[in-house]
């Protein structure tokens, strides 16, 4: 039985990714999401915000959120959404985040949602953001 031919697509209305990767990719029945952060279409960082002085403010609870509904989002362009999700990988900054990245990883999930790992990176792509997440849901292909 042949296996049909992994699809793979970048999302329209979403940030662009920052090299020459999808943000999704079906394979039969499962959606790859590839690492996603809390940037914005326009370039701007959920969560990262800077006074008049220059000063910045990180918040790793609105990156969080924003992660896990930009994850949602991308899910849904394929008939999915964050309920299909069957494994999330983590990666933080600084594991002294890990408090409130777990607060609001709660409001979405439960020990009945998609298994984690949860590890600490030494940097990511642009110095404001703090988690980037990826995942793999189920999804059977109609």
């Amino acid at each position: 039985m042949n296996q049909p031919t992994p699809q793979a697509r970048v999302v329209p209305g979403k940030a662009k990714p920052r090299g020459r990767f999808p943000h999704i990719t079906r394979a039969g029945d499962f959606l790859f999401v590839s690492g996603t952060s809390a940037r914005r279409p326009d370039n701007s960082i959920a969560g990262a915000a800077a006074d008049e002085l220059g000063a910045v403010t990180l918040d790793i609870r609105a990156q969080t959120r924003a992660v896990i509904e930009n994850i949602r989002d991308i899910l849904r362009s394929e008939g999915a959404d964050l309920s299909n999700l069957v494994e999330i990988s983590s990666f933080l900054v600084n594991m002294n985040d890990f408090l409130g990245y777990n607060e609001i990883y709660g409001e979405y999930f439960d020990e009945t949602g998609p298994t984690r790992t949860t590890v600490a990176v030494h940097q990511l792509p642009h110095p404001h953001l703090l988690i980037e997440m990826k995942a793999v849901a189920y999804s059977p292909n109609r």
